[in-house]
């Protein structure tokens, strides 16, 4: 109770506010930044941390990854281009409601969605870190390998109708993702002696290239721009009636949203194609999925802002960073002399509870700061084509150059921006493509491990209860999925 006296008389001192509203801008403006990845945003201001006290320096590099969480989503409606890995589900609906004069309505239920998803999951950090840590505790290589696998049985859902175009696509993705250094031999693969390949392609380039490169390049020859002359400038907030139409979807993306960032090495970009898909699977309209729907902009945006909270569950817990701005924050508590794990909690609890106090507040300011900048944003959307299409090539090149100062990479991400056009062409999916790319490394270096665990025996992955659950997971939503697209061409036919 002491702690927690301390840790309230901090919070209302002013600092932690402060903290908090600073991180959140920041974290906007980078998450809004095409490749500029929260993670990437919390690194930058990672060395200002040094003189600042413990517990505000860490609200403020976690209140920028609450920031930056939905601001990905702000490009992904207006302009086709996720600020982030995780707003690349925000694209499928969110850009086609602001083609159809929507873009006010999108951000605000982006907006909505992202504050409950981030108290939901500030909740459950907050009630269940502890046996939430002992879940994640459970997952071997084997399991992490089935839950790439559970994420991999979404493609038929996301493949428009033709399963053979999502498996093609996916299979694309699952090559890009092979690129670099083997996981377990260290060996190098697909490279070509090029030293910028050895570390991998980065998902975040190939999602620059995919929507933001490979849309201005549909756009040069469309006569008009799709989104500038209907798109409203004013920011509109859900109704009581929509607001109950989405609540289905925002507790689905909540709920994955938690399952997927308590598990390390997971992510919001698993959690908001799962959520996606899922909402899909459930809604009374699911017809309406990838023309514009406010449900495909709930679900994912729900889940991604769960995770941002979930995601310090076995990072406080056990002191294991589950993603890369978990390790970010890590990296602060150790410049602070903390130790994150169950000692934490006995030598240092008022940290912690000014880290609850201090994301609480971070997802207030996240709603009073985008109420301020969406319009601004929507109306940059309206500015004629020409300048607006150089402008966002700038934008896309300058943060893409600033991830690395690497020219290559900012070839790269024009090729891929090319390629994807090549796959517009040949109507193939790229949503698909996406999600191999972002599982292809979890599902190849943990059936590696697993392998070398249970010396070359397969039969580890059905032993392991989780593991043997997950995929039985996976077979029934597939085999729901296919079921479902044969009765409904069998409809379409009778």
């Amino acid at each position: 109770m002491d702690s927690f006296m301390t840790a309230m008389s901090n919070l209302a001192s002013g600092w932690i506010i402060l903290s908090a509203f600073a991180g959140v801008l920041w974290g906007i403006f980078g998450g809004a930044l095409p490749g500029i990845s929260p993670s990437i945003a919390m690194a930058l201001l990672l060395p200002f941390t040094v003189g600042m006290e413990a517990t505000n320096a860490l609200v403020l590099l976690a209140s920028v990854y609450v920031g930056a969480e939905y601001g990905g989503s702000i490009p992904a409606i207006l302009i086709r281009t996720p600020g982030t890995n995780s707003a690349s589900a925000t694209v499928i609906d969110g850009y086609e409601m602001a083609k159809q004069g929507r873009a006010g309505e999108a951000l605000g239920i982006s907006l909505m969605s992202g504050l409950v998803g981030g108290l939901f999951g500030l909740l459950v950090l907050v009630l269940c870190t502890e046996s939430l840590a002992k879940v994640a505790l459970a997952f071997t290589p084997a399991a992490y390998f089935s839950l790439g696998i559970l994420g991999l049985s979404v493609i038929a859902g996301l493949s428009g109708g033709s399963l053979m175009r999502g498996l093609i696509a996916a299979c694309i993705g699952l090559m890009i993702a092979f690129i670099g250094s083997d996981p377990v031999s260290g060996v190098q693969r697909f490279t070509f002696g090029s030293e910028d390949l050895l570390d991998g392609v980065k998902p975040i380039l190939i999602m620059v290239g995919l929507f933001a490169v490979t849309e201005m390049l549909v756009q040069i020859g469309e006569p008009a721009w799709a989104s500038g002359g209907n798109a409203s400038t004013k920011l509109k907030l859900p109704n009581w009636a929509l607001t109950k139409r989405l609540f289905k979807p925002q507790a689905i993306g909540a709920a994955i949203g938690t399952v997927e960032g308590v598990t390390p090495g997971a992510g919001g970009t698993i959690a908001a194609f799962m959520a996606y898909s899922e909402a899909k699977r459930w809604s009374k309209h699911p017809e309406e999925f990838g023309k514009g729907s406010p449900e495909g902009v709930a679900a994912p945006e729900s889940a991604n802002n769960v995770v941002t909270a979930t995601a310090l569950v076995p990072l406080l817990s056990l002191g294991i960073p589950g993603s890369n701005s978990a390790a970010i924050l890590l990296g602060g508590f150790l410049i602070h002399g903390l130790q994150p794990g169950p000692m934490l909690f006995q030598k240092a609890p008022e940290v912690v509870y000014g880290l609850y106090g201090g994301l609480f507040i971070a997802n207030i300011a996240m709603l009073l700061i985008g109420l301020v900048i969406l319009s601004p944003c929507m109306w940059l959307v309206n500015r004629p084509k020409p300048y607006l299409i150089a402008f966002i090539l700038a934008l896309v090149m300058s943060g893409v150059f600033a991830i690395h100062q690497s020219i290559f990479e900012c070839g790269l991400v024009l090729g891929v921006g090319v390629l994807g056009y090549v796959l517009r062409l040949l109507r193939l999916p790229v949503l698909p493509l996406v999600l191999g790319l972002v599982l292809g490394y979890l599902v190849e270096s943990n059936y590696r491990r697993s392998l070398l665990i249970s010396g070359g025996e397969h039969s580890i992955f059905i032993t392991d209860p989780v593991s043997a659950g997950l995929l039985g997971l996976a077979l029934v939503l597939t085999l729901y999925t296919a079921w479902k697209e044969f009765t409904d061409r069998q409809e379409a036919k009778g």
